[in-house]
């Protein structure tokens, strides 16, 4: 790729460069595609060393652009990486470093090509672009295969069959990123994609037999977490001795062009960041959520999206529900240990999120787990630190912990095994509790705050008739929300009664509309006095800190008792401030906070149980909005974007969104 040139600087007259990007068309047997292909380097790692990259060689892509038509030489190189991958599994097998090293060097220029083209282009444009060739005379009329569906089927093969070895592993990252630059046509446009050509392809023909076996292995690259090997496993094994044949061949034609580089050198030592992290599982969930957030087709549904609702248990031995055209298996211990490690980042967590929502065998067995604390506790760590996450996170978390809890036997294990009654749990579940409610958790942009706060307060309500001693500070927060909410009640009410007195002096100006405000905070305070009715009800004499709370705060309710919203679920609530009040006045003042809890527990006994007005089970489901994807695909594309591994975008030509959104 370039004896002479020994800086980034340089690339543009690069002498391979420009011969690639010129109006001269190059056979794809001439010699000139080893030496263009024999170049060693670190593949970039982040955005940041792809960008240095991408602005030195932005001239050549543009240039290439302008002369393709006449020399079809994108067409030429792809057809020279198609013919080398040919033979690639052998290879792997044989241990055959050049081969792979020239065929991975080939695939990484094509994903810089791509990504430039399709930033500048429609897609109609770069379907043509596959279409120019070199004439060759007494060639005219022949048929030619299609391009862009012969490069797409090939990097699935290259994914699914090439087996994943140090010498593979980069080659076998690449595929996985072209894949994800191949379908990026999606950012630059700034409604939803919902025809595409490229995802026709993936979605129809050639490549439709391959979706199950893809979808498999990118779960896989997910479960396993392989780290990147040392940089320049894949160029060569230097020897002690000086090197052998290997290493001459390398060296010899590539002088060190990326070597010089700061994206890295051969043989230069990994990072922290590198050591401890999976490129290739990172890139890999990245792939599988955006194919599992293509739009159907108006023909046929997204057979990736089906992938992910059917697949099963390795151990299940059942027959697959017939059409299940897009079925496989695979180990459910694994991926779930996995999903446990991996939720500090936000495609775990939407992966998880998809699985729960979709594939009804995923969440049979996570809910059949005994150890669901492990799964459960890092999810409550995202609520946890909510400043340290994006808003979409916590929204996601939000709903993972709501599906959840509408199974009973969760709701149960979540109070009944031990390992989970640790004060940090009910730290935690208490900050839970707080939702969005004026205490960190930031809104979704496009999502009203009801949407947060209601969620929330639904997966609350899913637990509350399974309560079991409730730890005294989270009991306390239950009443400090109900508090916040009562007083932002009684300033929207002011506010109204001071609107509608001003508007009797005043025609003019038109009046806010408190009405609604009203509607809202009332909603949310009945969802508040249902969860503390539940729990009342159900599970009274397992909650002494709940009563103890409530007795503290009586006030508080006093406003509600009357109120035409709230009366039928105040009963509850009322009758068991009266019964412990009275009791603890007859205890005589100045009582400890241990020997009220004791005349708590002792009443809690007493109290017969068929006083308390039963309700109806409280029992909220998720339900996914109505156009879904205006929500997801551009949280995952903002996720690819953000993505430290191998892309970047110029943050200018984005149309899908804006940049404080990702």
């Amino acid at each position: 790729m370039g004896a002479n040139s020994s800086s980034l600087s340089e690339l543009p007259e690069n002498e391979y460069l420009k011969k690639l990007s010129g109006a001269e068309a190059i056979s794809e047997n001439d010699p000139f595609w080893n030496q263009l292909l024999s170049f060693s380097f670190t593949t970039p790692t982040n955005s940041a060393e792809l960008k240095l990259l991408e602005e030195a060689t932005i001239s050549v892509c543009k240039s290439l652009v302008e002369n393709n038509p006449r020399s079809g030489n994108l067409g030429a190189l792809i057809k020279v990486f198609l013919s080398r991958t040919k033979e690639l599994k052998i290879s792997a097998e044989c241990q055959n470093h050049v081969f792979i090293w020239q065929a991975h060097n080939a695939l990484f220029i094509i994903c810089c090509l791509l990504k430039v083209f399709i930033s500048q282009m429609t897609e109609e444009e770069l379907q043509l672009h596959f279409t120019y060739e070199e004439r060759t005379p007494g060639l005219y009329g022949v048929e030619h295969e299609d391009l862009i569906e012969e490069l797409l089927c090939c990097l699935i093969q290259l994914i699914v069959e090439i087996p994943l070895l140090d010498i593979t592993y980069s080659i076998s990252l690449e595929a996985v990123t072209t894949l994800i630059v191949f379908l990026s046509c999606q950012l630059f446009h700034k409604e939803i994609l919902r025809e595409s050509i490229i995802h026709k392809y993936l979605m129809h023909g050639r490549c439709l037999p391959y979706t199950s076996r893809l979808v498999k292995t990118l779960l896989y690259n997910f479960i396993r977490q392989e780290r990147s090997p040392p940089p320049g496993t894949h160029v060569f094994q230097q020897q002690t001795d000086g090197g052998g044949l290997l290493y001459g061949i390398a060296s010899g034609v590539a002088t060190g062009l990326w070597t010089v580089f700061t994206l890295g050198g051969v043989g230069s030592k990994p990072t922290p960041q590198q050591e401890q992290s999976s490129p290739l599982a990172n890139q890999s969930l990245l792939l599988l959520v955006v194919l599992a957030n293509l739009t159907d087709a108006p023909d046929s549904p997204n057979p990736y999206k089906q992938a992910i609702m059917s697949f099963k248990n390795t151990q299940d031995s059942t027959a697959f529900p017939s059409p299940s055209p897009h079925a496989f298996q695979i180990n459910f211990n694994s991926l779930y240990t996995a999903l446990c490690e991996q939720q500090k980042s936000d495609q775990a967590t939407l992966l998880l999120y998809m699985l729960l929502h979709q594939n009804s065998n995923v969440r049979t067995y996570m809910l059949a787990r005994t150890d669901m604390e492990n799964l459960v506790l890092p999810i409550l760590e995202i609520l946890y630190h909510v400043e340290e996450r994006n808003s979409h996170h916590v929204y996601m978390a939000l709903i993972i912990l709501l599906i959840l809890t509408e199974d009973d036997g969760f709701n149960r294990s979540v109070h009944e095994v031990s390992s989970w009654h640790s004060e940090k749990w009910c730290r935690e579940l208490a900050l839970l509790f707080l939702a969005q409610l004026g205490k960190g958790v930031p809104c979704c942009e496009g999502l009203p705050d009801k949407y947060l706060h209601t969620n929330c307060l639904a997966a609350l309500a899913n637990m509350s008739a399974q309560f079991r001693s409730l730890h005294q500070y989270a009991a306390q927060r239950i009443i400090s929300l109900f508090s916040l909410l009562s007083k932002k009640h009684n300033k929207v009410l002011e506010q109204a009664t001071q609107s509608l007195r001003g508007s009797l002096s005043s025609d003019d100006s038109p009046l806010p509309d408190y009405a609604q405000d009203l509607n809202v905070i009332e909603e949310v305070i009945r969802m508040m006095l249902e969860i503390i009715n539940s729990c009342l009800a159900n599970s009274l004499h397992h909650n002494p800190n709940l009563v103890y709370a409530l007795l503290y705060k009586r006030d508080l309710f006093e406003q509600f008792r009357t109120h035409p919203s709230f009366q039928d679920v105040m009963q509850n609530i009322d009758l068991v401030i009266s019964f412990f009040s009275s009791r603890l006045e007859q205890a005589g003042a100045e009582l400890s906070v241990e020997r009220v809890l004791e005349i708590i527990k002792q009443g809690a006994v007493a109290l017969p149980k068929d006083r308390l007005r039963k309700f109806p089970e409280l029992k909220f489901k998720y339900v996914e909005e109505e156009q879904p994807e205006e929500f997801f695909i551009p949280y995952v594309w903002s996720l690819v974007y953000n993505s430290a591994v191998a892309l970047y975008w110029n943050p200018h030509d984005i149309q899908l969104f804006t940049m404080d959104s990702g």
